[in-house]
């Protein structure tokens, strides 16, 4: 009996020593969270994703209970923040502020990208979304896009496109594909100098985002014959929708997200995503997002990830189709 006994306790004592690491972490996710969240950006302070990640973050700060801190590591489209943030402690005290390309057009374009947008991280909530701006010179002839496309292929010496990233590219090749429209692309290093190409009629179109784009149309710099999607930007209420336009399969949207390292405990994930919807759809924070010509997300991480997937074979597809490549 003596040893019985004995053995009965010692296996008791094992199973306790063997519970108490998975009882400490369902401790920590209850009360999670103790302390400050890192929020990293890929991207230098100012930028539109530094903007989104400063105005959420203060709100998820309030709505938590804890400070959010923001840092920035701009470097390479904001990938070696992807990577980083991937190898960090899953423990919900570090989050990336995702932007498209660093994530969905990445996942297509760089074969050797070091982590996944969906199966290296949780895909918490998106913050914003918004389309792109097909923008031509003013002196052309061209009012809308068939007549565009009509014109580049009776132009084709004169139909070039500037672009300054792989998002960039990949949705004018497809409206390329789409059309049968030539094009070859001209680099530039910002979303200014495509526009002034544009301007300078050095460059026949640039597909470009709202913030450096808008003004110059409303300035009468630029012509903008069609937003990329279904719907119109309520920042140019007389330009249609590529969708309008006859060729609802040119459907580019870029976003920004938040995310967490894949391993996170479910109970972390869940409160994040809760407090994250709540953040973004605040009535002092979704305005804010509104003028800046974006659409708040406050998505849910099932419908983020599912998207972003979706966004991934689009963008593969084109990649593959126009047989194009890019440098990392």
């Amino acid at each position: 009996m003596r040893w019985t006994s004995f053995w009965h306790g010692a296996t008791l004592a094992l199973l306790l020593g063997a519970a108490s690491p998975a009882a400490a972490q369902i401790d920590a996710a209850t009360n999670y969270p103790t302390k400050p969240i890192r929020m990293i950006v890929g991207f230098a302070a100012g930028g539109g994703n530094d903007i989104f990640a400063r105005l959420v973050g203060q709100k998820l700060g309030e709505i938590l209970g804890q400070s959010i801190v923001i840092e920035n590591r701009p470097a390479a489209g904001g990938r070696q923040s992807a990577e980083y943030v991937a190898n960090q402690p899953a423990d919900g005290y570090t989050l990336l502020v995702g932007a498209s390309g660093m994530m969905s057009v990445a996942a297509a374009v760089y074969p050797n990208l070091r982590y996944h947008p969906t199966k290296s991280f949780i895909p918490l909530s998106m913050i914003a979304s918004f389309p792109l701006i097909m923008s031509v010179p003013v002196d052309n002839p061209a009012k809308s896009v068939a007549e565009l496309v009509a014109w580049a292929k009776a132009h084709p010496d004169k139909a070039n496109y500037a672009t300054t990233s792989p998002a960039f590219t990949i949705t004018t090749e497809l409206l390329k594909l789409k059309t049968g429209m030539p094009g070859v692309a001209i680099p530039w290093k910002s979303s200014t100098e495509m526009l002034l190409c544009v301007v300078s009629d050095q460059c026949l179109i640039a597909i470009a985002d709202g913030p450096p784009t808008v003004p110059m149309v409303k300035a009468g710099k630029v012509h903008a014959l069609a937003v990329t999607g279904a719907e119109r930007s309520p920042e140019l209420p007389d330009v249609p929708s590529m969708a309008e336009s006859g060729f609802p399969e040119v459907d580019i949207h870029l976003w920004s997200g938040v995310f967490a390292p894949a391993a996170t405990p479910p109970v972390i994930a869940k409160k994040l995503e809760a407090a994250l919807q709540q953040a973004i759809l605040a009535p002092d924070v979704a305005p804010k997002l509104k003028a800046m010509a974006v659409t708040p997300g406050g998505t849910s991480s099932d419908a983020f990830r599912r998207m972003i997937d979706a966004d991934i074979k689009v963008y593969e597809g084109v990649v593959k189709s126009a047989n194009l490549t890019f440098e990392e």
